[in-house]
């Protein structure tokens, strides 16, 4: 075998660094992608009402991942260990995904619903494509003996880092306008920002990171320096 098709033959250290930090930006968009009702602690944002009597099973909260959305009350509240929510897919887009029922105790429409959430489809598509984009970056990087595999990975990580923005502002905008405008058909309805922005935000840092520590294997600049073997 050639000594360029070895993993981790040529600069071990920043390999193990592009390694961890693009295996960490592929688990976290892939969780998010993969998010509620698969995956049920991940999820996007809330919508949930503030109740003014005694508990019941009445739904008060819905929680939308990117397959789906799962409905809480009072009496089966959500949490890391224990999640008994009443869920609604998995299935690709939220047109009639929840019973009119579960809406009208909220005090929400499909048709609001379906307004709020309109970017979801584009954004369940870009999350797994900059997953598989990650997950490419992190088998290349094992080679960076090679220059043309440096100059893949490095490319495959700039597509994984523009990917990745471009889903935390869409997901940003998303929960902004959603926390802006369902409050204006219901003072009882509040909107809260899910875990899952900021697992996507973990993975736009991260990525960047691999860029920068990729590009300087790759012009070897910023310390890294040339080895007397070339492939």
């Amino acid at each position: 075998m050639k000594p360029e098709h070895k993993p981790l033959n040529a600069y071990r250290k920043i390999s193990l660094i592009c390694v961890f930090l693009l295996l960490a930006a592929f688990v976290l968009l892939l969780l998010v992608g993969i998010s509620l009702p698969i995956v049920h602690p991940v999820y996007i944002i809330r919508v949930y009402a503030t109740p003014t009597g005694p508990a019941t099973s009445l739904g008060t909260e819905l929680r939308f991942g990117i397959w789906g959305v799962c409905a809480y009350s009072q009496l089966n509240p959500p949490s890391v260990l224990n999640d008994d929510g009443l869920c609604y897919g998995p299935r690709l887009g939220y047109q009639d995904v929840i019973p009119s029922v579960i809406l009208a105790q909220i005090g929400l429409s499909q048709g609001l619903i379906d307004a709020a959430l309109k970017g979801l489809l584009v954004v369940l598509i870009i999350h797994i494509v900059a997953a598989g984009f990650s997950l490419a970056g992190l088998f290349t990087s094992l080679f960076l003996a090679s220059h043309s595999m440096t100059i893949l990975s490095l490319l495959l990580s700039v597509i994984t880092a523009i990917l990745s923005t471009v889903v935390f502002v869409i997901d940003i905008v998303v929960a902004a306008v959603a926390r802006v405008k369902i409050p204006e058909f219901s003072n009882d309805l509040s909107v809260g920002v899910g875990n899952a922005v900021w697992m996507v935000l973990g993975a736009l840092v991260a990525s960047w990171l691999g860029v920068i520590f990729l590009s300087a294997r790759a012009c070897f600049c910023c310390g890294v320096r040339r080895r007397d073997h070339k492939f």
